[in-house]
């Protein structure tokens, strides 16, 4: 998120969060990171519990945050994502509050863990339980065939990593497609993308020209994406994650099937 702290949420809007939650807020700790513009915060109650929660006023965000409210509300429970508490909003703020869950941020070397998570979570997903009317970030106007919810933006920087559990955050670009998208996603920022490609159930048997379109669209989409934003952090993630992905397909043979 952006650089806003809590307290810096108008007092309504905060109010609002205390009372739906249903007990007094005693501790806030603000987390810092993120790509969009807004407040976000663990907060900790007399009740004893922790919940996350997450706000904006930003016109673009609050589409972001109403699609990732309205994404997370229909999930299944076994799907590894904390559960949405609610969301709401009061005047130009939107507002989504989570059940905090106790992980740090995912690191290289948790890729093999975020990719087991993705490959069992894309088979509780199909069928698609919910389709959402997000278009797909990938490059192109190529249709992509599919039931599967896929997250649609699942790098490592939308996992944590607890004690026993992977959890998959932010889902507010999921949509349905194919069930093998977030997890190519994920292994284009790996140098061992092939060998893991070869090895995932979800990718091992497709056809070298489906995946080699995938990641062309997917580089492509990244390169814009940088090209456009106006935030250095988002433009520098962009380009390096659209890097990574054109450069698994430059080195991959070339095949026409």
């Amino acid at each position: 998120m952006g650089e806003l702290l809590w307290s810096s949420v108008p007092a309504p809007v905060r109010t609002a969060t205390q009372t739906r939650l249903g007990s007094a807020i005693v501790a806030v700790s603000d987390v810092a990171g993120g790509f969009s513009e807004g407040a976000a915060a663990r907060l900790s109650l007399a009740d004893g519990r922790d919940v996350f929660v997450k706000a904006t006023a930003h016109e673009a965000v609050r589409d972001f945050h109403r699609r990732e409210g309205a994404i997370a509300a229909g999930l299944p429970s076994t799907v590894p994502s904390p559960p949405l508490l609610f969301s709401f909003e009061h005047d130009a703020w939107v507002v989504l509050a989570f059940a905090f869950v106790t992980a740090r941020a995912a690191r290289p070397a948790d890729l093999p863990r975020v990719l087991d998570a993705a490959t069992k979570m894309a088979l509780v997903l199909t069928p698609a339980p919910l389709r959402p009317p997000t278009r797909p970030r990938l490059a192109g106007s190529s249709p992509w065939p599919g039931d599967t919810l896929l997250h649609g933006d699942l790098y490592l920087f939308n996992a944590l990593i607890g004690p026993s559990q992977v959890y998959i955050v932010d889902w507010a670009h999921a949509w349905v497609g194919p069930i093998y998208g977030d997890v190519l996603m994920l292994m284009a920022g790996s140098p061992e993308a092939e060998s893991l490609c070869a090895a995932n159930p979800l990718t091992r048997d497709l056809p070298p020209s489906v995946i080699d379109e995938f990641l062309a669209a997917h580089g492509g989409f990244l390169m814009n994406l940088a090209a456009a934003a106006s935030a250095p952090g988002l433009a520098a993630m962009a380009e390096s994650l659209g890097r990574a992905s054109l450069g698994w397909l430059s080195r991959r043979p070339y095949s026409a099937t």
